[in-house]
């Protein structure tokens, strides 16, 4: 089996137990664009034990929260599509009214050239916050 997200840490990793990591997204239009990544190979969240689901929402929860912390975006997206890489993983993806999809997806038609600016030490602030929440 060839799976990125089990051959690489899929970004900077910013936060990882045992069960799951939260990495920061190497996609420039987006700072503070964040995945939160199951450590095991499973396809859907009904593959998971009730528990577990519930574990990996709170890591989300907690990457949304410290974006909101870090960054305070317009809104936050929350997506887990799957479709290129069947393996359970959740965007969390910080949105400003001036970045370049807004108000569409992130993966829908570009609105501006300019993505909006992000504090310079943005990846420590991410994770002393994910180190409190987590």
């Amino acid at each position: 089996m060839n799976c990125p997200l089990c051959d690489t840490p899929g970004g900077t990793v910013l936060w990882q137990d045992d069960f799951c990591r939260v990495v920061l997204a190497d996609e420039p239009d987006y700072p503070g664009f964040l995945r939160v990544i199951l450590n095991a190979h499973v396809k859907e969240m009904t593959g998971l034990p009730a528990a577990d689901r519930q574990a990996l929402m709170r890591v989300v929860f907690a990457a949304e929260a410290a974006l909101r912390e870090v960054m305070a975006p317009d809104k936050v997206n929350l997506a887990s599509l799957g479709n290129v890489v069947p393996h359970l993983h959740w965007h969390v993806i910080p949105r400003f009214a001036d970045d370049p999809h807004f108000p569409n997806p992130v993966w829908g038609a570009k609105q501006r050239d300019t993505p909006h600016a992000a504090p310079p030490d943005l990846s420590a602030r991410l994770v002393a916050s994910l180190t409190r929440k987590g």
